[in-house]
């Protein structure tokens, strides 16, 4: 059986990973593995989530199963965290909650739950999008068609090309979106954009599926939520997947959230045993300590506190670095305007270099990044930032 295998090639970013930590160049930089880190390069734990695993630990009674739909209160006060606490759909009990093994778990469930209501669904997902939307959600056997996004030519959002090509999806299609902090252009929707979009999928009967991993990373926890609770005030079915990993530093924990907005609470229940249903089928139920993390923190007025505290440090650290950066490449002469940078929200920009560029960076100046010049702005920092703006003129202008 094994012997008919064929050999699939490693995953660009980590072997992206493998080569960086080989390399001897003490002026290294790695622009390119997609998690937050500090000044020192580190991704760090934090210290209200510290702090909530010494109270799991002295309080904790028993390891047992927790459960299909996880924790109750973790996907309480998630839900909350996402919909503001007093949105309608949670006062009309609208909504089936599941906490996953991540937000990777999250899309996949809500693939799978799709999959039941309606076999071989359509969904339209942006050009760019997150590499790993593709085989989570096509490997379940959905059909995946494309909206244009973002234009690498004025380095934006091609808001009317996106309007246009949706307004060709048939009723009962879904549109994945990215909640915040595009993946992995950084180019986000404008308030006006999403109340335009929200428009349209309401006229075409569509169903938003929005992917919100980078919560509070972007312009802050309600400010980064708008276009989702816009779109939630207005359509009569939803699908939400989110992630813990990046806002509450959860990386290695797999914590994320499925959050399914049905047309009633009746039609509510009915969606949750499906649901439910579904996760038994896969991974039966998930892992406790993460959601734990999360519960504990939202639920205590002072860790919630020190956790926004945290955040926020984390949120203005990557908009310094996006100045930063900017600055420092126009304080080279650099051919090209880099302002754009500047508009663009959470941990990616695309630097608009070829192929070539992005190998030179590497192979003479020991900066990592992606092949398609998208660079994780977390890795930039006061000691690098000189260095990587050199060399980015240097590649250009060469």
């Amino acid at each position: 059986m094994f012997n008919q295998l064929q050999g699939v090639p490693p995953d660009a970013l980590l072997k992206l990973i493998v080569e960086y930590s080989q390399d001897q160049n003490p002026s290294k930089v790695d622009l390119g593995v997609g998690v937050y880190k500090d000044e020192q390069g580190l991704t760090p734990v934090m210290q209200a989530v510290t702090a909530a695993e010494h109270i799991i630990l002295d309080n904790q009674l028993t390891k047992s199963y927790i459960g299909p739909a996880g924790s109750a209160l973790y996907c309480e006060r998630t839900a909350q965290l996402i919909f503001g606490e007093d949105h309608a759909v949670i006062k009309d009990h609208r909504l089936s909650i599941a906490q996953t093994p991540g937000g990777c778990a999250a899309l996949r469930m809500a693939a799978e739950f799709i999959n039941t209501c309606t076999k071989n669904a359509t969904v339209w997902v942006s050009t760019p999008t997150w590499v790993n939307h593709t085989p989570l959600l096509g490997d379940a056997g959905l059909t995946l068609k494309e909206y244009p996004y973002y234009d690498y030519q004025t380095k934006s959002v091609d808001f009317d090309a996106m309007l246009q090509t949706l307004a060709g999806a048939s009723a009962g299609d879904l549109v994945l979106l990215h909640g915040c902090c595009h993946n992995p252009s950084g180019a986000d929707l404008s308030n006006e954009q999403w109340q335009q979009l929200t428009n349209l999928i309401m006229d075409k009967h569509l169903i938003p599926f929005i992917d919100i991993a980078y919560q509070g990373l972007g312009d802050g926890l309600d400010e980064d939520a708008y276009g989702l609770r816009l779109m939630a005030n207005s359509v009569p079915e939803m699908i939400v997947a989110s992630s813990c990993s990046k806002n509450f530093g959860l990386y290695r924990e797999r914590t994320g959230t499925i959050l399914i907005i049905s047309s009633s609470a009746e039609r509510a229940n009915i969606s949750s045993s499906q649901l439910f249903s579904t996760i038994r089928g896969n991974y039966s139920m998930p892992p406790a300590h993460g959601a734990a993390i999360v519960e504990t923190i939202l639920d205590s007025t002072s860790l919630k506190k020190q956790w926004l505290s945290e955040l926020d440090i984390m949120r203005l650290r990557l908009s310094g670095n996006r100045a930063a950066l900017v600055n420092a490449i126009e304080a080279t002469g650099a051919q090209g305007d880099f302002s754009f940078i500047n508009s663009e929200k959470g941990m990616f920009s695309f630097l608009g270099m070829n192929p070539a560029q992005v190998k030179r960076l590497k192979d003479e100046y020991a900066i990592y990044m992606a092949g398609s010049s998208r660079i994780n702005i977390a890795g930039i920092a006061k000691h690098n930032v000189e260095y990587v703006a050199q060399a980015i003129a240097a590649v250009i202008k060469a």
